[in-house]
């Protein structure tokens, strides 16, 4: 009959289960590993090895690991306790081979030591257990190679959407350049379009005629060039579809620049307002919070937004932080304030963006001023933050 304790026994240490037993068959063949590459003779190599072993850097699943962390620690105690000679002091009269050196002693006190912890080989083992080990190490060689493949996988998956996404960044770049390209900037005047919804609109101005045939939601172009902005503005009767479609109506996560579907750029509000998303690759309105230093506005005071009817050259009067508000908050909201009812209410409007403002500007408005309102997401704030740039038309 086999004897169960000797069978689940290494280095002294008992296991219950074949799975404990597994570990410690693991944790035996990383100190044998060790061992083989080890100079136990050699202080130095035994200070390093418990440095190591203190420092975790293998790693050992049972207490076998504690049990050679305490015999290396031991050696090396021992080994700056006794010093090993370099040489035989001749005074002694001792011949070298007429006594051990005290290296040579304390190693072979640990040694012995060691001896009786020793470990048995997976052939002096009955055949289950045998076959539990060889389980355990397949399983684990599995995992490892599952894992292997697993982190291989990762990786072609990350370099295929580094790819995919510097092919739709380049193919983006090139629709807005070729987009840019079809303004006809020297063609003067306008030109009517014939169809049924412009009937009682101004005629369009002609270098934006081509444009405006390829997609006739296209209400204008904004180009702000130290912010690398130079798009064209669409609109629907909703806020929501250009927030991920491009000009060309494709899915696009960077979506357009767009204006409020209450805004009406054929007869401009009090204030048109712009959205664009804040894209870490600086697209769309990516830039826009460049305007949160002062002397990036002192060199950029103005920009320019078009639109299909009438070009236009704006002031920059404000620049804030603000946010999308619940619904029932009492507060000013300036994603509402489009026309203003009344004289008064223009300038209550005016004075809660001067106050809100990050940096006084000198620029100010008067009621029957025509503003623009661009507004992208903060970084700066959580959620439903918002980074706002308001300015008035003065050409």
């Amino acid at each position: 009959m086999t004897n169960t304790v000797e069978t689940y026994e290494i280095r002294g240490r008992r296991f219950r289960t074949k799975a404990d037993y597994a570990r410690g068959f693991r944790d035996n063949q990383t100190i044998e590993r060790i061992e083989r590459e080890l100079d136990k003779t050699d202080p130095e190599a035994v200070a390093s090895l418990r440095t190591e072993l203190e420092r975790g850097r293998y790693h050992f699943e049972t207490l076998l690991g504690d049990d050679y962390l305490e015999e290396i620690i031991e050696l090396d105690e021992e080994y700056k306790r006794n010093p090993p000679l370099k040489e035989e002091p001749k005074k002694r009269g001792l011949s070298h081979k007429g006594r051990k050196s005290v290296t040579e002693s304390s190693s072979q006190g640990i040694q012995g030591k060691t001896k009786a912890k020793k470990s048995k080989e997976l052939s002096d083992y009955d055949d289950d257990m045998q076959k539990e080990i060889i389980k355990a190490l397949k399983r684990d060689q599995l995992k490892r190679r599952l894992l292997l493949l697993f982190l291989a996988l990762c990786i072609l998956g990350s370099v295929g959407y580094l790819v995919f996404y510097f092919f739709l960044y380049e193919k983006n770049d090139m629709e807005y350049t070729e987009l840019a390209e079809l303004k006809q900037e020297d063609a003067g005047g306008t030109v009517v379009i014939n169809y049924e919804e412009a009937k009682d609109k101004p005629p369009v101005l002609k270098k934006y005629e081509t444009l405006y045939q390829k997609n006739r939601r296209l209400v204008g172009w904004i180009k702000i060039d130290a912010c690398n902005i130079d798009y064209p503005v669409m609109q629907t009767s909703n806020n929501d579809y250009y927030l991920d479609h491009n000009y060309n109506q494709d899915y696009d996560k960077n979506g357009s620049i767009f204006m409020d579907k209450d805004c009406t750029p054929a007869f401009p509000n009090d204030n048109m307002i712009l959205y664009g998303h804040h894209m870490k690759s600086g697209k769309m309105f990516g830039n826009l919070n460049y305007y949160a230093k002062k002397d990036f506005w002192e060199k950029n005071p103005n920009f320019t937004f078009d639109t299909i009817y009438e070009t236009g050259t704006y002031a920059v009067m404000y620049v804030f932080r603000s946010k999308i508000y619940a619904q029932d908050e009492i507060v000013f909201k300036y994603y509402q304030f489009i026309d203003a009812s009344s004289e008064d209410e223009f300038y209550s409007n005016m004075d809660a963006m001067a106050e809100m403002s990050l940096y006084d500007t000198g620029v100010t408005a008067v009621y029957g001023d025509k503003l623009i309102t661009l507004s992208t997401c903060d970084n700066a704030e959580s959620g439903e933050g918002r980074f706002v740039v308001v300015a008035k038309k003065i050409g």
